[in-house]
């Protein structure tokens, strides 16, 4: 018998007060993530007191993106898709819980680390054109100024801006725009310039609120093929705050938020079929926390009359949800 063999057939069998240990300390320890994981969150909330008064905008909320996703949040005003947002630019701190964005903790750095932060780690666009870029500045020099202040003015770091600057002028289309003032641009073109803004010093992530908000349609479709190509040709992890279905449905994953948490999300894949023509299959899921909670589509729950209790049966591959027949016992 090997010295393997006798180690596991004489190792001590845990008893259940151990396994319970362990299981309580898995619980409240931070969740596994691959290292693939671009934006983490775990257990997220954050709490605004007002006159007294405490609202919770995040209540646990759990999330994760790959590196190279291209993700929109939706939800109704309110449920804390823009809250979320916020902490993940750097912007405002969660009251509890872990974020981390491309290894950062969120909630560990000091104001010098989050300044530099905002600066190259993480892109950001608001909704409002105007907020974006500064009225006396060209686009170029709109483009230019994030790298002027991350620092660098040699002759050579000031070669390798203007290289950067005719990169993403070229890479956004917006090549014509380069002398323009903000007040002498469209809104969809001030929106290209400001994703080339956030884009100045290559930030792993690009974070984006309600960028077609203020839009028409068709401007909208092509502020987001510009966000199309930020993550397919410059690399970068896209997360869009959006109430646009167009939006919502051309991404690969939409992350719906309800009360405070991640609800569903719906995953996209395109399908080939025999005769080599593409489709686009959507699946719809709800999301499942470590507590085991889920939140059940509003809609099905009015359909059957669900409320306060259900009843949950085990099946040999899936669990069944019922309204409560014992109502009034």
């Amino acid at each position: 018998m090997n010295a393997g063999a006798q180690d596991q057939r004489t190792a001590p069998v845990p008893t259940f007060q151990e396994l319970q240990e362990r299981a309580r300390a898995a619980a409240a320890g931070p969740r596994a993530h691959g290292a693939d994981a671009a934006i983490v969150c775990d257990r997220l909330v954050r709490i605004f007191s007002a006159q007294g008064v405490e609202v919770q905008a995040l209540q646990g909320l759990e999330l994760t993106i790959r590196q190279g996703d291209l993700v929109a949040l939706v939800g109704a005003s309110g449920s804390g898709k823009s809250t979320l947002l916020t902490i993940l630019a750097g912007l405002d701190v969660p009251t509890a819980g872990t974020a981390t964005v491309a290894g950062c903790d969120l909630l560990e750095m000091s104001p010098r680390e989050r300044l530099r932060y905002r600066r190259e780690v993480v892109g950001f666009i608001w909704q409002q054109t105007a907020r974006n870029l500064l009225p006396f500045l060209t686009a170029a020099e709109n483009i230019a100024l994030p790298m002027q202040l991350r620092g660098g003015r040699s002759r050579g770091a000031s070669r390798q801006q203007a290289a950067r600057v005719a990169e993403l002028l070229e890479a956004l289309q917006i090549g014509e725009l380069a002398g323009r003032r903000p007040a002498e641009m469209s809104g969809g073109q001030q929106q290209r310039v400001a994703i080339a803004v956030a884009m100045a010093n290559n930030p792993p992530v690009l974070l984006a609120d309600e960028p077609t908000g203020e839009l028409d349609s068709e401007t909208g479709a092509s502020i987001f093929e510009a966000f199309r190509t930020v993550n397919r040709d410059l690399g970068a992890t896209v997360v869009i705050v959006t109430h646009d279905p167009m939006v919502a449905g051309e991404v690969r994953r939409t992350v719906a938020i309800r009360d405070g948490r991640t609800s569903s999300e719906v995953l996209r894949r395109t399908l080939t079929d025999e005769h080599g023509e593409e489709s686009v299959n959507e699946t719809e899921y709800v999301m499942l926390d470590r507590t085991g909670r889920v939140q059940l589509p509003a809609k099905f729950l009015e359909a059957l009359g669900m409320e306060h209790r259900v009843a949950v049966e085990l099946g040999a591959d899936h669990i069944a949800v019922r309204p409560d027949d014992l109502e009034g016992h």
